[in-house]
């Protein structure tokens, strides 16, 4: 009889797995996916449901919960790493390494995630040196499609590390990662409101002198809100409580939601709400430990595109965007957000090779998309943009192959140790073939 149905997030993804399963142990799991592949019926992990493609949905097959694989398997303070089991969220791994003394060396904008998921899908926050979480992975476990559990590091059987740390949940079911870590330290966050041309104008001074830059873009609007992080020798001055909860919750949470359900209703009203949007965020400076920066909550629900391009088309494409805003009839009530990442050597990495800039852009739910996303997604196209693995995009296999040097590698791997595709879905089998 099939399942409860699973649904993500934001709701615009869904799925009644004919089975589902709480593994306690790599043993358990391992049976699991054994059988399984007995009956004929395929396997997928689901982590937070935080990612809006349906990278995680199980079909009529078998929906791994990764709950009860949840263990910190040990803190090595000699090699600077930790180790936990998949399942184990980010929001306790920043606060299991606190306690130690210790933190990872960069983050998303958000800690809800396992280990696991944020890793497989290409998980990333902003960095002038530091990349995305899977960067900091030094070794997995990984249960392959025949039942057997593979240790794997860049010393350790390293093609299936270097597909591995980000797989899609393409390889097999990861059952446990290694982070490398380094010393509690502190960051002094500057947010601050800037024109968007002047943004631009100096964008490239920016991603330099600072170790984390980011900037959302109100659309309607000429104005910015401008994020530098940067690495503080203290002491610690974080924001007053009243002041985090105004900004973090109430004004980012509460009023936002209330704002977006004005503008889904009233179209019209949208570019007049941008214009005060833009003007709530004020200037302010604190310092903390590095998680409280990076990381904020988000309680306001919506849907997600986002691409990286290289780091030197990256203000054309971003005066090409607010240009076709301009043109068009849409009404957008969520900003863009602008990161940017080192170029790294994961095969599947949207920075593979090449230092880049990612742009994001959203809509509140319910909002229909008007072509928003569709016109968005041509010009990132045009500029050999890869999409985020875990956010709305159209890309198949054969583009796919064109922008990632080692696709080829990936998938020449996959048919090594999936050659079945007890692993695979609809999603998968769209941005890698079957």
């Amino acid at each position: 009889m099939p399942q409860a149905t699973w649904r993500n997030w934001a709701g615009n993804q869904s799925a009644r797995p004919s089975r589902t399963a709480t593994p306690r142990s790599v043993e358990e799991l391992s049976a699991l996916i054994g059988h399984a592949a007995e009956q004929g019926r395929t396997v997928k992990a689901v982590g937070s449901g935080h990612s809006f493609t349906s990278i995680a949905s199980a079909g009529e097959g078998l929906l791994i919960h990764p709950d009860g694989l949840s263990a910190l398997r040990g803190i090595d303070r000699e090699a600077g790493t930790v180790t936990v089991e998949s399942g184990f969220p980010l929001w306790k791994l920043n606060r299991t390494l606190e306690a130690a003394g210790l933190s990872l060396t960069n983050m998303g904008d958000i800690e809800v995630q396992t280990a696991a998921g944020a890793t497989s899908t290409g998980t990333h926050g902003t960095g002038r040196d530091s990349g995305s979480l899977a960067a900091q992975v030094k070794a997995v476990e990984i249960v392959l499609a025949d039942g057997s559990v593979r240790q794997c590091s860049a010393e350790q059987d390293p093609e299936l590390f270097q597909g591995a740390r980000l797989g899609l949940g393409a390889l097999g079911v990861v059952s446990a990662l290694t982070f490398a870590v380094e010393p509690l330290f502190l960051l002094t966050a500057h947010e601050q409101p800037m024109d968007f041309e002047e943004v631009l104008g100096s964008f490239d001074e920016l991603a330099a002198v600072n170790e984390h830059f980011e900037f959302y873009w109100f659309p309607h609007t000429d104005r910015c809100s401008v994020k530098r992080n940067n690495r503080s020798q203290g002491p610690a001055a974080p924001l007053p409580r009243f002041k985090a909860w105004l900004d973090d919750e109430f004004l980012s949470n509460t009023v936002w939601e209330g704002a977006c359900r004005v503008g889904r209703r009233f179209p019209g009203s949208i570019p007049t709400l941008a214009q005060l949007a833009s003007r709530a965020w004020s200037e302010r400076t604190y310092t903390d430990v590095a998680y409280k920066v990076y990381t904020s909550p988000r309680t306001v629900r919506f849907i997600e595109m986002e691409y990286a391009v290289p780091r030197a088309a990256a203000t054309t494409v971003l005066r090409e965007l607010k240009a076709l805003v301009e043109r068009s009839d849409w009404r957008i009530s969520f900003p863009v957000e602008v990161r940017v990442a080192p170029a790294d050597d994961l095969w599947l990495s949207t920075a593979n090779g090449r230092d880049s800039v990612y742009i994001a852009v959203h809509l509140y739910r319910g909002t229909r998309e008007q072509g928003y996303f569709t016109e968005v997604e041509k010009l990132m196209t045009a500029h050999q943009g890869r999409p985020h693995w875990g956010k709305l995009h159209t890309r198949d296999a054969a583009y796919l192959a064109s922008v990632y040097p080692h696709f080829g590698d990936f998938t020449a791997l996959r048919d090594k140790v999936d050659p079945g595709r007890l692993f695979a879905n609809d999603y998968l089998r769209r941005v890698l073939g079957d």
